[in-house]
């Protein structure tokens, strides 16, 4: 195939502004387009960091913005600045034969583009402002605001991308696109980048745990959509059953306090520890602690913390807000609610070093055979051709 110049927009990447799940996306695919030979220059904020690099084989382009307002006013500066950046970009090194936008973030850049210079694009749909609010319109300007921007990124895009099926289906029904312009791409991870060497009892000893009791791990945001609040109020089943349990939770956001004051007033503070946002190697030393991943979501439009949790060989505990998980293979699916969740920790529990354990070894499994890099990267050269008319 011949190599292409890609132009990747995103409002994070891990080398200059870092928020979520889109940030290892954007950043492992375009290192894999790299590596296949491709040119691919990221369009990101900028952040603390200088206008400029290339890490690993992969160009970042780093847009300034204006972090004042709120989140709306902050990524029309960011699209402005892209837009300009492009501009000044193709005068010196010429045109890009496609452009990818991820999320509502960058679509006013990409739609000025796409109606100046006549650049088709892309667009990767990694959540829903549906879906982020407790499946509900919002009452708030900015919430309808970026529903706006996500129907009109689905709307004026040449490809749409949404990482799994159920999902598919989710944006269709919201921004009516047809599904003949949507491509079922899943999100992916390098195999072995959770994997480390830990000594599990000396990190539950440093945090204050009996080097003995098994852990349960919350990671990610701690809002209504990832469900914090119902893995909280599921704790007490579990210590019903099994007392010397803890719960490890990794994250902020609007919910931490509230699941603080949950445990607090049930009784279990004891139990939990809140650790707030983590860095990476703090991250990976507690996925390799952990003998259970828990991921209580209400809406998921994937779940990339189930391949996290995989590729450290750890099984995974979570409602049917995902859809990648085999149920009793390499992982347990409940209900939204705490009872349901509870009784699958119980389970799972109870078979630690058999059946639990061999979970999380089928799931490592899953990693190489479909969420590996060069298998997502190739689909998504096939999309990028059905975008340029090929």
């Amino acid at each position: 195939m011949e190599s292409l110049r890609i132009g990747m927009f995103s409002w994070e990447s891990p080398h200059s502004v870092k928020v979520g799940g889109i940030s290892p996306h954007v950043t492992e695919l375009s290192e894999t387009l790299a590596k296949m030979g491709h040119e691919v220059h990221i369009f990101t904020r900028k952040g603390w960091y200088r206008d400029y690099d290339e890490i690993n084989g992969v160009h970042y382009e780093r847009c300034g913005n204006d972090n004042s307002g709120d989140i709306i006013w902050q990524m029309d500066s960011m699209c402005g600045s892209m837009y300009d950046r492009l501009t000044s970009f193709k005068k010196k090194y010429g045109d890009f034969d496609v452009l990818h936008g991820h999320d509502w973030h960058p679509v006013k850049a990409l739609c000025k583009i796409k109606e100046d210079h006549g650049n088709p694009f892309v667009l990767t749909y990694h959540s829903t402002e549906w879906g982020r609010n407790g499946n509900n319109e919002g009452n708030w300007w900015g919430s309808k605001e970026i529903s706006h921007r996500e129907w009109l990124g689905g709307y004026e895009s040449s490809q749409v991308i949404a990482t799994q099926e159920q999902f598919k289906k989710e944006i269709m029904n919201l921004y009516q696109i047809p599904e003949d312009k949507i491509s079922v791409i899943p999100n992916g991870i390098y195999d072995g980048k959770m994997q480390k060497d830990v000594e599990p009892e000396e990190i539950k000893l440093q945090n204050g745990i009996d080097p003995s009791s098994p852990v349960v791990l919350f990671t990610g945001r701690m809002n209504y959509q990832k469900g914090p609040d119902m893995l909280a109020r599921a704790i007490p089943w579990v210590l019903n059953n099994e007392r010397d349990a803890n719960f490890v939770f990794i994250g902020e956001g609007d919910m931490r306090g509230h699941c603080e004051q949950l445990v607090y007033e049930m009784g279990v503070q004891d139990s939990c520890h809140f650790l707030g946002y983590a860095p990476n190697d703090v991250l990976t030393d507690w996925m390799n602690t952990a003998d259970i991943a828990c991921v209580p979501s209400r809406n998921e439009p994937f779940g990339i913390v189930v391949l996290e949790a995989w590729d450290a060989s750890r099984p995974v505990i979570a409602t049917d807000a995902i859809h990648l998980i085999d149920n009793f293979s390499n992982g347990i699916v409940g209900y939204q609610t705490p009872e349901s969740i509870g009784w699958c920790l119980n389970y799972a529990l109870d078979g630690l070093n058999s059946s639990t354990k061999q979970m999380g070894i089928n799931g490592k499994k899953m990693i190489k055979a479909k969420y590996c890099w060069e298998k997502i990267a190739k689909s998504t050269l096939d999309t990028y051709n059905n975008a340029m008319g090929k």
